[in-house]
């Protein structure tokens, strides 16, 4: 999949067929939109095509109102690769773009860059200057610009709008066996691991102490994880404050893998976030602490043998 980062390197990518958004968490809306643009591009002959911004357009208008980010670029582009797009444009966002008025932008951009011949949006796609540009108006301009338009409509989950804002709002909740549906994978964050102040290791289970740059984190407490980093391990995970030893000023994550480790300890980890096990809360000793961690463990060895039985049943 090619990947541009300006007007100038997507200058051959017409004729296209484009959806336009910001894509954040490559939710299964998205991921709609993007299954649908690769199969009418296939039928028309056309490249199917992602324009997406960088950095995310509010922290240029409304830095104050900017949304934490459940994605990096590369990690958006990684995940698109995945539903049959065959290029992205990673639009630096300016100023100068969010000044366009959306009769510039269909022609500068849409038209002038890509040289599309379909575009595929949601039905709340908003673009131009102020949002002042809708599908409605993209449909029309569109006629006189040589493409077409479609709109699709939202995808709904147990009733509910799929959105990057309601992915973070489940996560945020510590909801993330839902976000896992929203997402269609579970939500994972990556980083190093840091020393640990040791105490944990001498008085309950020796875990793996991450640091992230991740922009939101599952809320506070215990999660059924799988941890991966050439090899995969089962794993429980708390995020929190250590209360049981004094408490600690940084929000910690620690990792204790179910699964024997072999060789090395990995200098960098990915953590998938699969199912809430309970609050973080203080224990009356390290003792205690410990007792709880097993049954945690128990428990999440009983999750994932369910797991892998639901996962090896034959579809009929």
């Amino acid at each position: 999949m090619r990947v541009a980062r300006s007007l100038a390197e997507a200058a051959d990518f017409a004729p296209s067929a484009v959806t336009i958004g910001n894509f954040d968490g490559v939710h299964a809306g998205h991921q709609h939109l993007f299954e649908e643009t690769a199969k009418l591009a296939r039928q028309r002959g056309l490249r199917a095509t992602v324009l997406t911004f960088e950095p995310h357009p509010a922290c240029v208008v409304a830095p104050e109102r900017a949304p934490r980010l459940l994605t990096t670029p590369e990690q958006r582009v990684a995940l698109i690769e995945n539903y049959g797009i065959e290029q992205v444009l990673i639009l630096p966002f300016t100023r100068e773009i969010a000044a366009m008025s959306p009769e510039e932008f269909v022609e500068r951009i849409i038209v002038g860059a890509l040289g599309a011949k379909l575009v595929l949006v949601g039905e709340n796609f908003r673009f131009g200057r102020k949002q002042s540009g809708d599908a409605a108006l993209l449909a029309e301009l569109g006629k006189s610009e040589g493409f077409d338009t479609r709109a699709a409509g939202d995808v709904r989950c147990r009733g509910r709008v799929i959105s990057s804002s309601e992915v973070r709002r489940l996560i945020d909740e510590g909801n993330v066996s839902l976000a896992w549906r929203f997402l269609n994978r579970p939500y994972s964050i990556s980083g190093e691991i840091v020393p640990g102040h040791g105490v944990g290791a001498r008085h309950t289970v020796p875990t793996l102490n991450l640091r992230t740059t991740a922009q939101v984190l599952p809320r506070r407490g215990v999660y059924i994880t799988r941890t991966s980093n050439g090899g995969r391990w089962n794993s429980i995970t708390n995020i929190g404050y250590r209360p049981t030893f004094g408490g600690d000023s940084e929000l910690s994550i620690e990792t204790f893998l179910l699964d024997p480790l072999t060789g090395a300890a990995p200098e960098h980890i990915h953590l998938e976030f699969l199912r809430r096990v309970r609050d973080e809360r203080k224990f009356d000793s390290p003792e205690a602490l410990k007792a709880q961690i097993l049954r945690d463990v128990a428990q999440a060895q009983r999750f994932f043998r369910r797991f892998l039985t639901v996962r090896s049943k034959p579809r009929s």
